[in-house]
């Protein structure tokens, strides 16, 4: 039974307006472009200050990776809003995410280890610089990525 004065046309046209406004709230909370590199620039960095192996280095290297971790993190959140829910992301989403952050793990430990076995330099740093230069690379394509799965989630939650 419809509501009097409700043709199908104007619930279609309300529908589309709830998915417009849905992708424009998507597209606020998408972390930008210049995160990825920033954040891989940080680990690279402060991995390069623990091998160094010298306590004043590490301590600097310490202060300056928590204090451009909080830089760009709080950028993140205050400018571009980026609070993803639950019911938007899913679960299929959240999967995603996680299996993302294991094979980062996974690419860096193993470039790592594999750079000791083979006798060279700072092998710690060389996996975090392969896993920094992994996230530029994948960031964005994983950003477009949850975008769909976001967008394309049934109204109102769902799996």
């Amino acid at each position: 039974m419809t509501e009097p004065g409700i043709t199908p046309a104007s619930a279609a046209d309300a529908l589309a307006e709830i998915h417009a406004r849905r992708d424009q709230v998507v597209t606020a909370t998408l972390v930008p472009h210049w995160y990825w590199p920033a954040l891989g620039g940080l680990i690279v960095a402060f991995t390069a200050a623990v091998e160094t192996r010298r306590p004043w280095v590490l301590a600097v290297g310490s202060v300056a990776y928590a204090i451009g971790l909080a830089a760009v993190v709080g950028r993140v959140v205050v400018r571009h809003r980026a609070q993803v829910h639950t019911s938007l992301i899913g679960v299929h989403g959240a999967i995603t995410i996680a299996v993302y952050v294991l094979v980062l793990v996974a690419l860096s430990l193993g470039t790592g280890f594999a750079a000791e076995a083979a006798g060279l330099a700072w092998p710690a740093t060389i996996g975090a610089a392969t896993t920094g230069g992994a996230m530029t690379a994948t960031g964005l394509p994983l950003m477009r990525y949850l975008r769909r799965v976001m967008t394309t989630r049934p109204l109102g939650g769902g799996r």
